[in-house]
């Protein structure tokens, strides 16, 4: 049994007792540990896969307080397994459609909004306002930075992972125990570990994911059980299997002194440089498909898998990559800086950020 993260808040009401009593009937929670649930704050790092799932059981198990960051709006091929939105919020940021959602579920929890990109320009001040963080991000480079700043705000974290059939869960606690960079040192070469968007997954994984997730968070909150520091769960749905796999710090990693980020450019930026036709060369890293629905203009194509295989086919000059959310082009930004380059950056949110500042497009 951990020391409790947060302290219990007060007494509980009539309509509270009520609501959580199927908590109060385990000895582990009981009327303490869901003072301190409701006293607690959990910023959940991205509202799709994991954290739409997550936000809703930490609703249901009465999180005082949730923070959701996430600058992305939602899209019809969410909806197979980000079950906190639906139809009708296609095109809505998905701050607003989780949290809507979270009010439907449980209206006393309180919701803060951060609909931004996480970076190292305002990640340790988010994390000042929250007692513990859940990762439900997708990309390598936001998992390093939410393992970093968590080690300088001293909050532990949990983090959830899936890809296909697989998932991945632990809890990192820079303060006892081993981190993520014990996990992965390094970051894999660009390339090597497909996405959700290029390899798919089942929902449902996602759902099992998030559930161990919360139950990770609902444990170190109120003390009850062992959490999985040390340990990274590992499920595979078609085997219908977990294993655990023990983790222990590396002596020889570097200490964390601060927070580093690739070179980016906001769509609002990036718009007004390009405005009167000068600026950077826009370097679209998407497939043709999606280039021919809708296009920077005078952007030019340039398919990550081509990027990978050879940076230098990347035009000279100052460069501004984008896919469609982010994630492809830091893969591609990754491989120009480790051949060389030293004048690209990539755009934060793709081109959906692009669109969402009023940037123009073209199609055919």
């Amino acid at each position: 049994m951990k020391t409790p993260l947060v302290g219990p808040g007060p007494e509980l009401s009539a309509d509270q007792r009520a609501r959580y009593s199927r908590h109060l009937l385990l000895p582990e929670i009981g009327e303490v540990g869901q003072r301190r649930l409701l006293a607690a704050r959990v910023l959940v790092v991205g509202a799709g896969g994991l954290g739409s799932p997550a936000l809703l059981y930490l609703a249901a198990a009465g999180i005082g307080t949730i923070g959701v960051v996430d600058d992305d709006v939602v899209d019809t091929s969410n909806l197979q397994r980000q079950v906190a939105h639906g139809t009708p919020d296609v095109g809505r940021p998905k701050v607003d459609s989780a949290a809507d959602a979270v009010a439907r579920l449980n209206p006393t929890v309180t919701v803060h909004r951060h609909r931004e990109r996480l970076d190292a320009g305002n990640a340790l001040d988010l994390l000042s306002r929250y007692d513990l963080v859940l990762d439900g991000s997708d990309t390598f480079a936001t998992r390093y930075l939410v393992n970093d700043a968590c080690v300088l705000s001293g909050l532990p974290w949990v983090w959830g992972a899936v890809l296909r059939f697989d998932g991945h869960v632990s809890v990192f606690d820079g303060a006892e125990g081993p981190t993520y960079r014990d996990l992965f040192p390094t970051e894999p070469p660009p390339g090597t570990v497909p996405g959700c968007g290029e390899a798919g997954v089942l929902g449902g994984v996602c759902a099992a994911i998030a559930a161990t997730m919360v139950t990770e968070a609902v444990k170190l909150i109120t003390g009850a059980g062992r959490p999985l520091l040390g340990r990274v769960l590992v499920h595979d749905a078609l085997a219908v299997s977990w294993r655990e796999v023990p983790l222990r710090p590396d002596p020889r990693r570097a200490a964390v002194t601060g927070l580093g980020a690739l070179p980016s450019v906001g769509a609002a930026a990036l718009i007004a440089a390009t405005a009167d036709g000068g600026g950077p060369v826009v370097v679209d890293v998407r497939e043709p498909h999606e280039h021919a629905e809708a296009a920077v203009p005078g952007s030019v194509l340039l398919p990550l898998a081509r990027v990978l295989a050879d940076p230098g086919l990347l035009p000279p000059g100052p460069l501004v990559l984008h896919c469609a959310r982010g994630s492809r082009s830091a893969q591609a930004l990754a491989a120009a800086l480790a051949a060389g380059r030293g004048d690209v950056a990539h755009l934060e949110g793709g081109i959906a950020a692009w669109v969402a500042a009023g940037g123009p497009t073209t199609t055919g």
